[in-house]
């Protein structure tokens, strides 16, 4: 099976129709020949096809409440056990969730929704996992549900989160919709910081998660875009809690080039050998950003 990628497939046009869940694979849309849920306990999950398979699931269109995956007949469809947050596709699904990865949504014929094609399978675009929840099914044994909300602003750039926004040059970042920055917001390069800290806040030292899945935000130290024209390298991110994301990006506090922090007590935490900072990137904050009257 092909490399497991998020996010549009350059070329797949929303709304196009495919013949079988063959023709699909072929496109990179969805690679499973079976599965609802295409994606992983470590990557995520990248796409889900709904084709009816499970009683519970309910299409709004731009919003989707998704039966995870587990415990159904597929002779029957009809649920005979309790799911589990901890079987392949629903941990994939909580982790794009708690990284905020793009989900592919595709509606089969067999799904019964006023928005699926007549035949074959129909490509619906790309959708944010917001909330994840358990629910006595119809069929009376607890489900994984998952919300899916559409993102409805998709920019031409062919804008691949698999790599880091590096490739396009410094000359590229500025022109980059925020729209697709917060789309495509944990690239390749974030996402690695993150591991690199093992998804805990270098200012604090807290490390959100569930069910094992930890959760970070990747902050610029010199905002992307103008006027400040900062760069997506390594060097110019953090991992950070959303609380002192949001304060750092408001100017709550900021880093000296000694690493020692001002607005907050403490010392921000760097792994020598793994992780380093521009320098310039913290005066141009400590400039700029930070609210010295704060």
């Amino acid at each position: 099976m092909a490399e497991i990628q998020f996010g549009q497939i350059i070329g797949i046009g929303e709304g196009q129709i495919f013949k079988d869940r063959k023709a699909l694979a072929a496109a990179g849309i969805h690679r499973p020949l079976q599965a609802g849920i295409d994606g992983n306990k470590k990557d995520g999950s990248s796409s889900i096809v709904l084709n009816g398979g499970y009683v519970d699931d309910e299409d709004l269109g731009n919003v989707i409440i998704y039966t995870g995956h587990g415990g159904n007949d597929p002779n029957t469809k009809r649920q005979v056990a309790d799911q589990s947050w901890d079987s392949s596709g629903n941990r994939g699904l909580l982790i794009s969730e708690m990284h905020g990865l793009p989900v592919r949504i595709t509606r089969g014929a067999g799904h019964k929704s006023k928005y699926s094609p007549s035949n074959g399978y129909k490509y619906d675009g790309l959708y944010l996992v917001t909330q994840h929840f358990y629910e006595i099914g119809k069929d009376g044994f607890r489900i994984c549900r998952f919300r899916l909300e559409k993102l409805s602003s998709i920019s031409p750039l062919p804008l691949d989160i698999n790599e880091s926004l590096e490739s396009y040059g410094a000359s590229e970042t500025s022109r980059i919709p925020t729209t697709i920055l917060r789309i495509a917001r944990d690239t390749k390069l974030s996402r690695k910081i993150k591991e690199v800290y093992d998804y805990t806040c270098q200012v604090c030292g807290i490390r959100i998660s569930f069910n094992g899945i930890g959760y970070a935000e990747a902050a610029h130290i010199r905002p992307l875009g103008n006027p400040h024209n900062g760069k997506d390298l390594s060097n110019n991110l953090l991992c950070l809690c959303p609380n002192h994301h949001v304060m750092f990006d408001k100017g709550a506090f900021t880093i000296n080039e000694d690493h020692s922090l001002s607005g907050v007590e403490g010392r921000l935490f760097i792994k020598p050998g793994r992780h380093a900072i521009d320098t310039e990137n913290l005066v141009y904050h400590n400039k700029h950003i930070f609210n010295i009257n704060g």
